[in-house]
């Protein structure tokens, strides 16, 4: 029987302890010692949190099929058990064994926003891991991290080995063999790391050096291969005039060298120091990693069993992904970018692994997942038969954010009670110009619509999401957000009286806009905190001049938060020193607003040299190299450029399904409106 990392007595003391002692409903038991490799998967949040990441589920279920892995999990201890770890000395460890985290091959560490990043290093300095890569001896685990924020990994890539860029079913059994070979061999860490960047989708920070100009912008990103001093005498595949071609550039080279060895974090340049490796290995390493997509959406790894907690999470229920990657193009939406091509899974495999899910756990409600379920092709389909087969069970069918049309509403009332729904739109501007300049695609007169056939269907509270602070923003765009939800709130009151249901109410919420990497406005400038404060207070003013004001509701996002995002979203390597100052002043949940201190971020900004106005505010130019040029989503910058420019003349640009644009993915030979590719 397996022995708890905490006493009684700390289990006693902190708040929700089954958060620590696993054990939950389908969880994986092995023996470790009859494993070849022990994976430690961490969400760097509090275990309601990271156990509803789907994302999650997909790989334990995925590593642990094989007989030769064990994968583990982690979270981030509360702070009321952070402190009493430090306090007794005791190591962060993984909820099955419940071993020190110290203890196993790899630390893989899902990294789903930027405002966990001082949880990183959290949880590594728990397990008692150096904070940085460069200070890690040869058994400590290989750091892995993956998710969103990996397609700009560079502000955190000090602290990691390798970054896993894409979608996690693709590349991760081969990274795993390659890691018992080289173990098997005796190669170091350095040399497997070195290996392992020739898989696709690995990139492994440490082989890249990063040159900046005077302006501190980015002047270059090579990889390691460039400076390699190579010898005839110690490499069968290095011939001379490898050596001649190194000596006409050996200015270049010394010049660059001591720089070098800084930037590559202590790997040697010379490859008399790597004697398990040749010249090959180091030709291979990519000068961009492109990210890997699963191609086959139904022949793939899907949790049947997932991990059922004893207490409740975020999300307690059977989570459904009915296709990945989004049509709509809207051009400050990161997601809607990096995870094309749209890919769907058929309804037939989506019946059985409902079935499955629903079998294993005992859960009691479905939820459908997706970035945009109103475009699955058999949305129809699909409801109709959840509703139809699951809810005389005693199974609530939870739906996403559908467009509003008659179809919609007619399922939602089957499954919502409308007397204490709402619906939500996400109109995301104020004005139909600002929204063409997003390439939102939602017109006024769609909202409107859709308001009304709801209001007729009998609902009378809807949710409308807007933003703040973006590119080409006038007073009138901002105005616009009040003048909107007047406009929904004066519809409901078109509807006889006698056929309400008491009073509308309508809440507008804004959060500020945060530009993202690989979308057409990553070159943007963006707003400081009181600019964004100045806006808020626009809209704030317009809503309460409205007639109907009493029936509108207005809130706004953190302005303070969101400007650190900014800088943590778009910042280089040089930010890095910015965030392990913050860590050591204390910071750590910052995505929780009890837990979240402006003020010794500000400290830990300014003793970092950080210039917020270089970061936040400069509109970059189109020809800068950016930070993350050193990997490649599928979608060409050239597409980037093109979107910059329409959205700067408001132009709109049509969705995947009316029209291919080129935007560059069908390098990938997939997606269900891409040309050419294999699985229409």
């Amino acid at each position: 029987m397996r022995k708890l990392a905490l006493s009684d007595e700390i289990l006693l003391k902190v708040e929700k302890p089954a958060r620590y002692i696993g054990n939950e409903i389908n969880m994986v038991k092995k023996n470790p010692e009859n494993v070849e490799v022990r994976f430690a998967m961490c969400f760097p949040d509090v275990y309601e949190i990271g156990m509803s990441h789907l994302g999650i589920q997909i790989l334990y279920e995925m590593f642990n099929r094989r007989d030769d892995v064990y994968c583990e999990r982690v979270y981030s201890p509360w702070p009321d058990l952070d402190k009493i770890m430090r306090e007794e000395d005791i190591p962060l460890f993984a909820l099955e064994s419940q071993d020190p985290v110290k203890d196993f091959d790899f630390l893989g560490i899902t990294i789903q926003y930027e405002m966990c990043y001082t949880n990183i290093l959290q949880v590594l300095d728990l397990s008692k891991i150096a904070l940085l890569a460069k200070d890690r001896e040869e058994d400590d685990p290989i750091v892995i991290g993956g998710g969103p924020c990996t397609y700009n990994g560079e502000p955190i890539a000090p602290f990691f080995d390798l970054f896993y860029i894409g979608e996690g079913e693709v590349s991760h059994y081969a990274l795993l063999d390659l890691y018992k070979e080289c173990k098997a061999k005796g190669l170091s860490r350095k040399e497997f790391l070195v290996k392992a960047s020739s898989i696709p989708g690995i990139y492994a920070p440490a082989l890249y050096n990063i040159s900046y100009n005077e302006d501190g912008t980015v002047r270059s990103i090579n990889n390691i291969n460039k400076y390699m001093i190579y010898h005839n005498d110690a490499n069968a595949g290095t011939t001379s005039d490898d050596v001649n071609s190194l000596k006409e550039n050996k200015n270049e080279v010394s010049s660059n060298l001591k720089l070098s060895a800084e930037e590559f974090d202590g790997f040697s340049l010379d490859i008399k120091d790597y004697p398990n490796l040749t010249k090959e290995d180091f030709d291979k390493i990519p000068d961009k990693v492109r990210k890997v997509i699963e191609t086959n959406m139904d022949d793939t790894f899907y949790p049947t069993k997932p991990l059922v907690p004893y207490i409740k999470v975020t999300q307690d229920r059977v989570v459904l992904e009915i296709m990945r990657g989004c049509i709509r193009g809207c051009r400050f939406c990161q997601a809607g970018m990096v995870y094309r091509p749209v890919r769907e899974r058929s309804l037939e495999h989506l019946k059985k692994t409902a079935y499955e899910m629903l079998k294993s756990t005992g859960h009691e409600e479905i939820s459908l997942s997706s970035l945009s379920s109103s475009d699955y092709r058999d949305l129809e389909g699909l409801v109709t038969f959840l509703v139809d087969e699951f809810k005389g069970k005693g199974v609530n069918v939870s739906l996403p954010s559908l467009r509003i049309d008659a179809f919609s509403l007619d399922v939602m009332s089957k499954v919502q009670d409308v007397k204490k729904s709402s619906l939500t739109f996400a109109p995301e501007g104020g004005s139909q110009r600002i929204r063409d300049v997003i390439n939102k695609g939602l017109t006024e007169e769609v909202i409107l619509k859709g308001a009304g056939m709801a209001f007729e269907s009998g609902w009378n509270k809807v949710k409308l999401y807007f933003m703040l602070g973006l590119p080409t923003e006038t007073v009138d765009d901002m105005k616009g957000i009040a003048h909107l939800s007047e406009k929904i709130a004066e519809r409901y009151y078109e509807i006889p009286k006698d056929q309400r249901i008491g009073k509308v109410q309508v809440t507008a919420s804004t959060s500020f806009f945060v530009p993202k990497p690989f979308t057409p406005f990553q070159w943007a400038s963006m707003n400081r905190k009181e600019e964004f404060l100045g806006k808020a207070k626009i809209v704030n003013d317009e809503m309460k001049a409205m007639l109907n004001k009493k029936s509108l509701r207005y809130n706004w996002h953190e302005a303070d938060v969101s400007v650190l995002e900014g800088l943590l979203a778009r910042g280089d390597r040089k930010v890095a020193k910015c965030i392990l100052k913050a860590y050591e002043k204390g910071c750590i949940f910052d995505a929780w607003s009890d837990f979240y201190d402006n003020t010794r971020w500000d400290e830990a900004i300014e003793e970092a040299g950080i210039d917020m106005d270089f970061y936040i505010s400069r509109e970059r130019d189109v020809e800068e190299v950016l930070p993350w040029d050193m990997l490649d989503v599928g979608v060409s910058k050239e597409f980037y450029k093109r979107e910059w420019l329409k959205a700067k003349s408001e132009e709109i640009t049509n969705n995947c399904r009316d029209k291919c644009q080129g935007c560059g993915i069908t390098v990938f030979k997939s997606g269900v409106y891409c040309p050419g590719s294999l699985d229409k």
